[in-house]
């Protein structure tokens, strides 16, 4: 059996991924089995996931995947870098995943490992730096020194999956990995356009409208039963006033232990939280031209559910397994055999690993018990319930 990797939100789960990994399978032409590492209850773009993790990865594997693993908390709301190195990292420590499969605009995994070899060129950070003088993010910054330096092969990093895809190659090549890459080119909507990408999904979800036909029937099932048993949809305003509470008991010293607080970020972000009344005012107060919205909401998250700098580094200690079926328990097996990180299949495990992995599961289990606040069902708002959930097998 080959093992082919795959990083993903699922936020939710919509055709397009089930296309991808259909699509993933068929160019290996042999018995394989797609194994998703995924983020949990928030993402990273700095917000709850409209689902749990657990409905996420259930909807998954009834609709395409075989076996879904989660990506702890820290790396979840990290930068693409981070997200990336974390994800990537948990499928090299598996030891036997053959493939890592993304999507992308361009389709051409040859131009995206030359953009990867580019961007990890040392020279380019002084030319990055360059560009930060002027005030743009570094997003914008990194682009504008790559295009002098290999030309109009720079635009590629304009749309969301091929930024992605380029740091799943870093990933891949600064951690000395053997996993073969492949792309599966993504025609239509980005992650945050029209036309049945997640973003556009979780906005009719929001608004009432008919999303019923941008996802597979098994993937709306999950979701429609969650729903009636009132476990979602969540979404940010549900968990204002107790994000904003947690924000409000922080003190200027924990702002400035965030992830990426520099430069009098953190300050800033602490004055936000105390003189606005709303999320989208404490984000429009803390935003500045250098900063992109994304990395404010992230900052924010992390400071309510306490992570602070250094958690994301390296790779993650241990995974967890959300949901599998008969084909994904067969390569569970083969990674249990192989791997060089703890798989862990029922929370009880985490008491017999390393104090890290303890301490960081304490800290899934804290983001659930806050996630689970928004739930309608007053009976599915009990805490520690990390404690109790097992993994979805279908």
């Amino acid at each position: 059996m080959k093992i082919i990797g795959v990083v993903g939100e699922y936020n939710p789960f919509h055709n397009g991924h089930k296309l991808h990994i259909i699509e993933s399978k068929k160019l290996l032409e042999e018995k394989s089995a797609a194994v998703c590492v995924m983020s949990g209850d928030f993402v990273q773009r700095g917000e709850p996931a409209i689902f749990s993790k657990h409905a996420r990865a259930e909807a998954a594997v009834r609709s395409g995947a075989d076996l879904v693993l989660e990506l702890p908390l820290p790396w979840a709301l990290s930068s693409a870098e981070g997200f990336a190195r974390g994800a990537v990292g948990i499928l090299g420590a598996l030891g036997r995943v053959d493939y890592l499969s993304f999507g992308s605009e361009c389709g051409d995994i040859n131009t995206l490992s030359s953009l990867a070899t580019a961007i990890m060129d040392p020279k380019l950070d002084e030319q990055i730096r360059v560009e930060l003088e002027s005030g743009i993010s570094y997003a914008a910054a990194r682009q504008k020194a790559l295009a002098r330096q290999i030309g109009s092969m720079a635009e590629h990093l304009a749309t969301p999956n091929n930024i992605l895809g380029v740091e799943y190659l870093k990933a891949l090549f600064s951690q000395h990995l053997r996993i073969k890459p492949m792309t599966v080119q993504r025609f239509g909507a980005g992650h945050d356009e029209t036309g049945g990408s997640a973003s556009d999904i979780r906005k009719l979800i929001k608004t009432g409208g008919r999303y019923k036909h941008y996802m597979p029937k098994e993937a709306f099932d999950v979701f429609k039963r969650e729903r009636e048993q009132g476990r979602g949809p969540v979404f940010p305003e549900t968990l204002e006033t107790a994000l904003i509470s947690r924000f409000r008991m922080m003190s200027v010293e924990n702002y400035n232990s965030l992830p990426d607080a520099a430069e009098g970020l953190g300050n800033r972000l602490f004055m936000a939280a105390h003189e606005e009344t709303t999320i989208d005012g404490i984000l429009s107060a803390a935003k500045t031209k250098r900063y992109a919205l994304s990395r404010i909401r992230r900052m924010y998250m992390c400071a309510a559910l306490g992570i602070k700098a250094g958690y994301a580094d390296g790779i993650p200690p241990y995974t967890r397994v959300l949901a599998a079926n008969s084909l994904g328990r067969e390569a569970l097996r083969i990674l249990q055999e192989n791997s060089a990180i703890p798989i862990v299949t029922k929370p009880a495990e985490i008491k017999n690993l390393s104090k890290e992995c303890r301490e960081l599961f304490d800290l899934e289990s804290s983001a659930h018990d806050l996630y689970c606040l928004a739930y309608t069902a007053r009976e599915e708002r009990r805490g520690m319930a990390e404690w109790r959930i097992s993994p979805r097998f279908v």
